[in-house]
């Protein structure tokens, strides 16, 4: 076995890698930029080397860079991950040429499966059903528009090396393809150094269903069943699970020897994965692509089958055989993974970045949960890399027994310092449509068109967060009458009634408890009910576990003086706390006016001002381009929200912009 390999990523996959290979007795070596210097993944590693600044077309796409490393630390292979250099078939060759073996297929699989136009010619000739569509690059986004008017909308513009929703927009009409077609073409060479972009017709009410096939250098090959990633946002996958509860086993069979045909066409040696479409009306599946690496969801293919796929390639790498045949393939349970984002969905999902003030990730079980992640408490999230905070996998014996779990999981996942997409995790996962197990990749915008806001994640419970509010201010209240001098007459302060008040924008909902001290916790009077909170919860904790009348719950608690912040099942319940005097004060004060900032375009999240696209002077229309931000390595559009003239400019184009900078001013 090898000796030593180098992983040629960073972030979660890299920690990944390494934690297979140490089972294994493999020593890694790390690579990494500047801006990950104090990254999870360099600490892990054997070894660490530095290759470059923070930009990825300066570092971790640098195959040049990593040749080197690999050189100089001795290491005999190399692991890419997923992104950045792992579907380069011209890295995989390199690599060959100087000895070292690629942890992944070899080069000329690469070149034909892992390039969309290429791989799809493919498909065509082994007879395999693919999507109508333009399967050659495009030169222009006039030339996109009369190719999209062709086909028919809508239309899917893709970019041919894309992946991770990277480099790829749907376009309902001539506006959206042209701009469409210019977006997809600058993702693709920021993201893959390859702006090749073509387009297939997009099929409406579509599931993403894919295939994950091994296949090792002596002619071996199985599929481990199927992954269902319907569930999307801006064709980024956000929830994934294995088994699909859409795919019977005739379909199963169907889809899977499918896929090792193709694998088989092109001498597959390696973990991949083909993607299909599947009509949710018909269960017509078309061939997609096939992604010549290691998935992101790969996690939930192991639960389901007990393979580690990261030892799988590197045995194969090695050249050993696969260890099962496609009879030993079965089933276990259920698993599911949701992709935890440094992202606000209240903001409309703009990245968040900047430091993990508090990082506690559920605690793991084996079996049941698992955390992949690649930062820690105290780390940063940086501006240059995607979005990607961790990947939370739950494993049952049912699909409900998986949700289940995972509401769990979501309740007991800590972040704080950025904002995360949790609350939108929380509410996809008691949405009785996901529950259905009928939905397709259109959920999320069909189900959230305006996007998401609080008021989409009520609370089934209000009395559990109030109660708790309750206990939480009277144990913060104890502990200070404790201390010597402190709150003279406490006992008889605490035994009379105050005033939960719950914090929701402007509107002030107002709750009398009581509450008096119980063996193990509290006892609250709220709305005639009686709840008996009980816990070993200690003060500054953020995690609250405990019961409510015998019933098991844990949440999340937040102090901030005066004011308390609850989290469960999505929701945020902020409180203040107390007496009936103050509480009646408190709503005479008067509401401060929030300042008018319709005058300004500002920056919506932290990013690099790539375009200003107006001058000063000019008369612009509601729904006009103004600026591009990048930002995670994704474009995002300001455009105009109603008629305007430009006044002035005030940023720079390639500045790095906070939050809420202002960008242009109007008259």
């Amino acid at each position: 076995m090898f000796k030593k390999i180098l992983i040629a990523n960073r972030g979660e996959i890299a920690c990944r890698v390494i934690k297979t290979a140490r089972k294994m007795g493999i020593a890694t070596v790390a690579v990494y930029s500047e801006a990950d210097k104090d990254a999870l993944f360099v600490d892990l590693a054997d070894e660490a080397v530095c290759i470059g600044p923070a930009a990825s077309k300066e570092s971790y796409l640098v195959a040049d860079k990593i040749i080197a490393a690999c050189k100089q630390t001795g290491a005999e292979a190399v692991h890419p991950g997923y992104g950045f250099l792992s579907e380069n078939a011209e890295f995989s060759r390199r690599l060959e040429e100087e000895g070292i073996k690629f942890i992944g297929p070899k080069h000329y699989s690469i070149a034909k499966m892992g390039d969309k136009i290429e791989s799809k010619k493919l498909a065509i000739e082994a007879k395999v059903n693919t999507i109508p569509g333009y399967n050659d690059a495009i030169a222009g986004p006039a030339e996109a528009v009369e190719i999209a008017k062709k086909i028919g909308y809508p239309v899917m513009i893709k970019a041919s090396a894309g992946g991770g929703g990277k480099g790829l927009r749907v376009a309902y009409n001539d506006a959206e393809a042209f701009e469409g077609f210019s977006s997809c073409v600058n993702e693709a060479r920021n993201s893959f150094g390859d702006d090749r972009v073509f387009i297939e017709k997009y099929v409406l009410e579509p599931r993403h269903i894919e295939i994950q096939v091994l296949g090792d250098s002596h002619g071996n090959y199985v599929y481990l069943n199927e992954r269902d990633c319907s569930i999307q946002r801006r064709h980024q996958k956000v929830i994934e699970e294995a088994p699909s509860p859409f795919v019977d086993p005739e379909m199963r069979k169907a889809m899977g020897e499918q896929a090792v045909a193709l694998a088989r066409a092109v001498n597959y040696e390696s973990a991949g994965t083909v993607e299909f479409v599947v009509s949710g009306a018909t269960k017509e599946f078309y061939f997609l692509e096939m992604n010549t690496r290691l998935q992101v969801e790969h996690p939930v293919t192991e639960l389901i089958t007990g393979l580690d796929l990261v030892e799988q390639m590197i045995r194969v790498a090695y050249g050993e055989k696969l260890p099962i045949t496609q009879a030993d393939v079965g089933i276990n349970g259920w698993s599911m993974e949701c992709r935890i984002n440094a992202e606000d969905p209240f903001r409309g999902f703009l990245p968040s970045t900047g430091r993990l003030v508090k990082f506690q990730p559920p605690k793991e079980i084996p079996g049941q949960v698992r955390v992949d992640t690649g930062v820690y408490d105290g780390g940063e999230i940086s501006m240059f890399y995607d979005s990607m905070i961790a990947k939370l996998i739950v494993h049952g014996a049912t699909r409900e027994q998986a949700i289940a779990r995972m509401r769990d999981a979501l309740n007991a996942f800590v972040i704080r310092g950025i904002s995360s997409n949790i609350p939108f995790q929380a509410a996809l996962m008691q949405h009785p449509v996901f529950h259905s197990g009928i939905f397709d990749t259109g959920f999320i915008p069909k189900h959230y068109p305006t996007g998401f806001d609080a008021s989409m994640v009520p609370h089934d419970d209000p009395a559990l967060l109030v109660s708790v509010a309750a206990y939480v201010y009277r144990a913060y209240t104890d502990r200070s009458a404790s201390v010597s001098g402190q709150l003279q007459g406490h006992e008889r302060l605490v035994g009379d009634k105050w005033m939960v008040v719950r914090l929701n924008g402007a509107e002030k909902e107002n709750h009398p408890v009581t509450a008096r001290p119980v063996p193990g916790g509290y006892h609250v009077e709220y709305n005639g009910e009686n709840y008996e909170i009980l816990s070993d919860w200690k003060l500054g904790e953020s995690l609250f576990s405990g019961t409510c009348n015998g019933q098991e719950f844990t949440l999340q608690v937040e102090r901030h003086k005066t004011k308390y912040s609850l989290f469960h099942w999505g929701t945020r319940a902020d409180f203040m706390v107390m007496s009936a005097r103050a509480a009646e004060l408190l709503a005479l004060m008067p509401e401060k006016p929030a300042p008018d900032l319709s005058k300004f375009l500002l920056s919506p999240m932290p990013g690099l001002l790539r375009e200003i696209a107006v001058k000063v002077g000019q008369e612009v229309k509601a729904g006009e381009k103004l600026a591009i931000i990048e930002a995670m390595k994704m474009e995002n559009i300001l455009k105009a929200e109603q008629d305007c003239k430009v006044k002035k400019i005030s940023a720079a184009v390639g500045e790095s912009l906070s939050v809420d900078q202002i960008i242009i001013e109007f008259e």
